[in-house]
């Protein structure tokens, strides 16, 4: 049996949900018994979206085969219960640069290397090699944009070679509602199925996505002009919660519209567990990218799969130039703090007082990749009485290196993915917080970092769990390599050097996120 595809496309502008729709298809496919697996298609000239910042982009999400991914990678894996890898990825940087190493080596035989057939041959070969049964492809950014030309024309010719009985083509656009007329515009929406169709393609499904329901003689209007059967036309209206998209896309039968057009076997089942009601709870994340609501998304998410609210996100540097008790004024009302990961300096030292107050007041706080090595070395700089205790990477003559570069980074001289990535074993010392949210030892957690403690130079910071030690940093480490730090004696003091915002799922949350959140509730009750 040949493979299907559904490809989503589209227009009008980028960042209107795609990657929600996307997921929400696949999860209600597979609720249904197929076999899914997807794939994202970021037109990009990076190799991989490592190197991107999050205030532009948002969150690098970092798959367990240590891929940095774009952030719907992170959306494909809650919603559909499955890891990611770095198959379910496609850049123009990944596609040109296979091609531009084949041709060095003289894999074309003489031939004028071209944009057809060698590069839509090369997407079109990586896109057969993904396993499933129904591939959900999401292509990046929307129709017309000139990055992504090649990627429609060679999953045009696809669909030609594969049939087109096996592909169903979906178009997300957006319907603006003009409050000086009162009336919603579907011309947009018509240009861009327009230019879709000049590339070869038409689809056999709209979605409409609006910020309020749209009336009946626009939707029909699309399905006029776009070419496609009225019932083929779905408005996907702005939803409080992204989670109820997967129940909206089953309630419309587009699983039973794509299993007819694909001829698809399908159960008519849809279980869905997520949170439906959040419990108001007071989560700060001290960031220092607030350029995009999606810098921390995974953490948000994590929060919010716990059945939390969703947790406010406060700049770091507003709290460089505060005393402590200003600072303790500022955070008074919230009941958890979270120091995410980042890289650079500015900011930290906002951060690292944060992590004093919270220390000192017995807040539960929570320092992942970045936030474990501040936390290390405000404990250095205010408990141990190191002054000037810091990283290398932000003050390489500091006296005291409590964090630096790894070994092996040290001769590295390339940003683009070459840290400790990827899902990595961890040790879990019974007796430590670490054991109360896992219950088990090992487990694999994703890594995404080139600097670490300096535990060989700086152990008297630390004690082991066994040696019944107040006062001091308890480690977990595997040999010298220090994986997660505990202050005894608060509610929740910890810092882990991985990122479990990256495992959780819907259902599954991440194992510390629910401990956490569990600790800042009892707290609220207290």
């Amino acid at each position: 049996m040949k493979k299907k595809y559904v490809v989503v496309t589209g227009g009008v502008l980028s960042g209107i949900g795609k990657g929600i729709l996307s997921a929400s298809i696949a999860r209600v496919m597979k609720e249904c018994g197929v076999e899914v697996n997807t794939l994202k298609i970021d037109p990009y000239l990076n190799i991989d979206a490592g190197t991107m910042n999050p205030n532009q982009h948002g969150e690098v999400f970092v798959t367990e085969d240590g891929y940095e991914a774009d952030l719907d990678l992170g959306h494909y894996e809650r919603f559909l219960g499955k890891d990611m890898r770095r198959e379910n990825n496609m850049t123009a940087g990944q596609i040109f640069k296979a091609i531009i190493d084949k041709e060095r080596e003289g894999s074309f035989l003489g031939a004028t290397v071209q944009m057809v057939p060698h590069v839509t041959e090369e997407i079109k070969g990586r896109i057969r090699r993904i396993p499933g049964e129904l591939i959900m492809i999401e292509i990046g950014g929307t129709v017309g944009d000139i990055e992504g030309e090649i990627f429609l024309e060679a999953i045009r010719e696809l669909s030609v070679e594969e049939g087109s009985e096996n592909f169903l083509f979906v178009h997300v656009t957006y319907v603006p509602y003009l409050r000086v007329t009162s009336e919603f515009k579907t011309k947009p929406t018509q240009q861009s199925v327009q230019l879709l169709r000049r590339i070869g393609i038409q689809p056999q499904m709209i979605a409409v996505r609006s910020e309020e329901p749209v009336e009946e003689n626009e939707l029909r209007k699309i399905a006029l002009f776009g070419g496609v059967e009225r019932e083929m036309v779905f408005n996907l209206p702005d939803s409080k919660n992204v989670y109820d998209v997967p129940s909206i896309v089953y309630s419309y039968g587009i699983h039973r519209k794509i299993a007819t057009r694909l001829n698809l076997e399908i159960m008519e089942r849809f279980e869905w567990d997520y949170p439906r009601n959040f419990i108001p709870s007071k989560i700060a994340i001290i960031g220092k990218y607030l350029g995009t609501d999606d810098a921390y998304k995974s953490i948000s998410e994590s929060i919010c799969l716990c059945g939390a609210s969703k947790p406010e996100v406060l700049d770091s540097q507003v709290f460089e130039d505060m005393t402590q008790e200003q600072i303790k004024n500022t955070l008074a009302e919230y009941e958890g703090l979270i120091i995410p990961g980042g890289f650079g300096k500015r900011g930290i030292e906002g951060k690292l007082a944060v992590i004093r107050y919270a220390r000192e007041n017995n807040v539960p706080i929570l320092g992942i990749c970045l936030g474990m090595q501040l936390m290390v070395i405000e404990y250095a700089r205010n408990v141990a009485g190191l002054e000037g205790a810091n990283s290398t990477e932000f003050d390489p003559a500091t006296p005291y290196p409590v964090i630096d570069i790894m070994e092996e980074q040290k001769k590295i001289l390339k940003l683009g993915g070459t840290m400790r990535l990827g899902a990595q074993e961890t040790p879990i010392k019974v007796g430590t917080l670490l054991m109360e949210a896992y219950g088990a030892s090992p487990v694999h957690e994703r890594h995404r970092h080139r600097y670490e403690v300096n535990y060989e130079d700086f152990r008297d910071l630390f004690s082991e769990p066994d040696e019944n030690l107040s006062g001091r940093l308890v480690i977990s480490s595997k040999a010298a390599f220090v994986e997660a730090i505990e202050l005894p004696g608060r509610d929740f003091f910890l810092g882990i050097q991985y990122h479990p915002e990256f495992g959780s799922k819907v259902g599954r949350p991440s194992p510390l996120f629910r401990l956490f959140v569990e600790r800042v509730r009892g707290r609220k009750k207290d």
